[in-house]
């Protein structure tokens, strides 16, 4: 008897407490909650890929001098990078793959962008990805980032993947500055802590290459390409990869998926917070940085690289991003999505002024999770080998036949 009072009581006594929480209240509990499942899931699929079949071999920076050091093609390899440094602090390491062929891609990661110390106080988790919560990059490589980086579209080991026998050299990417930072971000959290940001995108990048270039030495075929940050990356260091590392590359193309958000302080970031080569920031006079960069490398590489982008037609990710520069409100709605489906628009005509002979890969692919938006990227995703709605045509099918000579647009009636 005595039991049951107290059980009621102390539902009642529930019922009283959580039913006088405001709404705002329940609200920073509910994203408690699911931020903790969120890392206690993480956590879980980090403990499955550790110390399995499933994680990537290490491959020893002492060993990878040659060739001769990716004995089994096929296999993804861990390289740690000693000289390299993400962006908490943490150790860096890229990935490598030996193919059947003498033909390379350098693809460079994609994973958010911070460009203020809010930014900077916030990376990625799976815990505020979960709980919806801000989340701007990916400040170091754990367990969990391996499945951002191999194993998916292009870069899977599956037959009917046309890149499964290629050679490739992953570059990973947790240092928020579009692989082209050089310096350290001290600043201020909003609970008045001190931190700091490597912002080193562009030191790890050439550490890496240094290291990779001894596995790969040469190749008939270089397709030079990246996903979200990484395709803002693509034509800033294009020129790098062809002329320092593979000057002796003739065919040589570029794929730049996903790197639109328009920003009016891109240059200030770039020169004094991610204090970048002088000529990468110099390049910059709009608020369209992807069109500044590929400026610049068609200047000066007139004729020399074979161009190509890719884009779904209201991407929830970037016009989530593109809603916290215009308002500080990292959210996306039908409203910014379409503001982002008219900047497409005009960047697709400027690419095509910029770039001659360009060519687009356009989609409107959505999911349960893209917010009334279409997808962010494809060409790491299971979405490369799925035929475009309109046309048929696979991403993989496009990318191959343009590597190929067989160049055409895919989805532009969406626009």
């Amino acid at each position: 008897m005595k039991k049951d009072l107290f059980n009621k009581s102390s539902a009642r006594h529930g019922l009283i407490l959580f039913g006088h929480r405001s709404e705002e209240e329940r609200e920073r509990l509910r994203e408690q909650f699911l931020e903790k499942a969120g890392d206690f899931m993480e956590s879980k699929v980090g403990e499955r890929i550790e110390n399995s079949r499933y994680e990537a071999p290490e491959l020893s920076p002492e060993a990878a001098t040659s060739p001769a050091a990716l004995s089994s093609p096929g296999v993804w390899y861990r390289l740690p990078i000693p000289e390299g440094l993400s962006g908490d602090g943490s150790e860096y390491h890229i990935y490598v793959r030996r193919g059947r062929t003498d033909h390379l891609c350098v693809f460079l990661s994609g994973g958010g962008v911070a460009w203020n110390a809010y930014t900077a106080s916030h990376p990625i988790t799976t815990g505020r990805i979960f709980a919806d919560a801000p989340n701007y990059y990916w400040s170091n490589l754990r367990p969990v980032t391996q499945l951002m980086n191999i194993h998916l579209g292009i870069t899977s080991n599956v037959e009917k993947n046309p890149f499964h026998d290629w050679n490739f050299i992953v570059i990973t990417y947790s240092t928020g500055d579009f692989h082209v930072g050089e310096s350290d971000f001290h600043y201020e959290t909003e609970d008045g802590k001190e931190e700091v940001l490597h912002f080193v995108g562009h030191r790890n990048f050439r550490a890496s290459m240094d290291r990779a270039v001894r596995l790969f030495p040469s190749c008939t075929k270089l397709l030079i390409a990246g996903n979200s940050a990484g395709a803002f990356a693509v034509p800033a260091l294009a020129g790098e990869i062809a002329d320092d590392y593979y000057p002796m590359a003739e065919d040589v193309t570029l794929l730049s998926d996903s790197g639109q958000l328009i920003y009016r302080h891109w240059k200030h970031t770039a020169r004094d917070l991610w204090k970048t080569k002088e000529n990468i920031w110099k390049a910059i006079h709009s608020e369209n940085i992807t069109l500044d960069w590929y400026e610049m490398l068609m200047r000066r590489n007139q004729g020399r690289f074979r161009c190509l982008y890719a884009s779904s037609t209201r991407d929830y990710v970037l016009s989530a991003y593109y809603n916290d520069v215009t308002t500080k409100t990292y959210k996306t709605d039908a409203e910014v999505q379409e503001i982002f489906y008219e900047q497409l628009k005009e960047m697709v005509k400027s690419l095509r002024d910029i770039c001659p002979g360009i060519s687009f890969f356009i989609n409107d692919w959505t999911s349960p999770l893209t917010r009334g938006g279409t997808i962010h990227t494809v060409v790491r995703e299971p979405y490369f080998l799925l035929p475009q709605k309109q046309s048929g045509v696979s991403m993989a099918r496009w990318l191959i036949d343009a590597i190929g000579g067989k160049r055409c647009d895919i989805g532009m009636e969406l626009l």
